[in-house]
């Protein structure tokens, strides 16, 4: 669907929970970098186009206000007070706005090492508006390098997401991934051995046999959260325990090759060790350790002005 060109125009101010800091929020990890997101490192700014219940397609344009967000929304027609609510709410569900982070600030005072974590503001984890696109992104990880991802994830939003006229396009729903067929997967989107996992998992939710936006607020423990993700096709130990901290859950590691290797430079010198050693380390910091972990690997990230483009890095993702 094509609109005639957004041009429409209101401002918000989205105010934010202590310990929060815009940037570091959106260089958390690599979907900054994956359309329908884009990030413009200088200006210091994130834009996303939202897609709304009802069909409406609205840009985002976030950058940091103080301690909250400033949000320019852009639309084609005026949006409604109810339609601006949820295009803002859909905003705060990308940078974990009502998620308390308090507890995990705390416990990282505790540690010396990580005193930075919370003195800078870091902890939350970009991510989608909804969980279905965020499983389709982690599906789009497995197996690759981060540019294959970065590839395989613009090819699935140009050709079913739905433009607004100006090149930018929103992401597919599970209906429009549902309607293709494998072999378009293969041949347009690029998605090798993943096509058939991404298009029954679209088929699941776009019938209604899988309800994943119900993940986000399960009553479900962490070990029973991950068992569930691993019931969707394709998905193994490293897409499950990756997706288990964008649920808010942060018990597991989710160990790649990448990670392996940085935590062998950090804190092995170099030499290679078991992922028993790496899981026996951050043993202590008990339910955060996943995000303990996480932090502590993606840290060299922000201590560059303008960091390099990063999401796994271009090395070797998954399983």
């Amino acid at each position: 669907m094509k609109t005639s060109g957004a041009s429409l125009r209101t401002r918000h101010t989205i105010a934010a929970p202590p310990g929060f800091h815009f940037w570091r929020t959106v260089r958390s990890h690599g979907w900054y970098d994956l359309p329908p997101f884009s990030a413009d490192p200088a200006a210091r700014q994130l834009e996303r186009l939202l897609r709304l219940a009802d069909g409406t397609l609205v840009l985002a344009a976030t950058t940091g206000a103080g301690r909250g967000i400033s949000c320019r929304l852009t639309a084609s027609l005026p949006l409604s007070p109810a339609q601006r609510r949820e295009a803002i709410a859909q905003v705060r569900t990308c940078f974990r706005l009502d998620e308390d982070f308090s507890a995990f600030h705390r416990e990282a005072r505790r540690h010396p090492h990580y005193r930075w974590i919370a003195s800078s503001g870091s902890g939350r984890l970009l991510r989608a508006p909804t969980a279905f696109e965020d499983i389709v992104k982690m599906l789009c990880t497995t197996n690759c390098s981060w540019t294959l991802t970065g590839i395989m994830t613009r090819n699935l939003v140009e050709a079913y997401g739905e433009c607004l006229g100006d090149g930018r396009y929103s992401f597919p729903t599970p209906a429009a991934i549902a309607g293709a067929g494998e072999r378009e997967l293969r041949t347009v989107v690029k998605a090798g051995y993943r096509a058939p996992y991404l298009l029954r998992f679209a088929e699941e939710v776009a019938t209604g046999r899988r309800n994943v936006e119900s993940l986000r607020n399960s009553p479900l423990s962490s070990d029973q959260l991950f068992d569930e993700l691993r019931t969707i096709r394709g998905v193994g130990p490293y897409a499950a325990g990756n997706m288990l901290r964008l649920l808010g859950r942060y018990d597991y590691l989710a160990l790649d090759s990448w990670v392996r290797g940085q935590y062998s430079t950090l804190h092995a010198g170099g030499r290679r060790v078991s992922d028993r050693t790496i899981e026996r380390h951050y043993r202590p910091y008990g339910s955060w350790r996943g995000l303990m972990f996480w932090l502590e690997m993606t840290r060299s990230w922000h201590e560059q002005k303008f960091p390099a483009k990063s999401g796994t890095t271009e090395g070797k993702s998954g399983e």
